[in-house]
């Protein structure tokens, strides 16, 4: 399984397509043949789309099915991920067409951001992206498991 990091600066066209950039498609397309899902972020703090090589969504999305229904939030969590959860196959030039839904739940324009999260991708409107990693907001605690790093 692929570890996605770093972060490419990448355009929309005006009809929603956008070409992954070569090493990332390349990683797609040994990982999972160019198929991947697309969802939306279940975190309403932080409207971004999550891209998953199929593979690693259909472990996600086994463990999202198991939660229980008797909760609000696994409910919440529930219809936005699988609710928006949109498979996609990148084309020969590498792109992919990202659905109306999915470009308006996020604030989609023509700038974006491409960001890597490990085993999955998050995708940010460029201005939404700048705003998030400007703000410093020191009243979120820091977990324990993060007072331990050494960076």
């Amino acid at each position: 399984m692929s570890n996605f990091r770093g972060n490419n600066a990448i355009n929309m066209d005006a009809k929603g397509r956008l070409a992954i950039p070569a090493k990332v498609r390349e990683d797609l397309a040994d990982l999972c043949g160019g198929r991947i899902v697309l969802t939306a972020s279940a975190n309403r703090d932080e409207r971004c789309l999550l891209i998953y090589p199929e593979p690693q969504w259909e472990a996600i999305e086994a463990q999202i099915n198991r939660l229980p229904t008797m909760k609000k939030s696994v409910r919440r969590l529930q219809r936005i991920m699988l609710g928006y959860a949109t498979p996609l196959e990148l084309d020969g030039a590498g792109r992919v067409l990202v659905p109306p839904t999915l470009r308006s739940f996020a604030g989609l324009e023509k700038r974006l951001m491409l960001v890597g999260q490990g085993k999955k991708f998050e995708l940010w409107d460029e201005t939404r992206w700048l705003e998030l990693v400007d703000d410093f907001d020191d009243d979120d605690d820091m977990p324990p498991e993060m007072e331990a790093l050494s960076l």
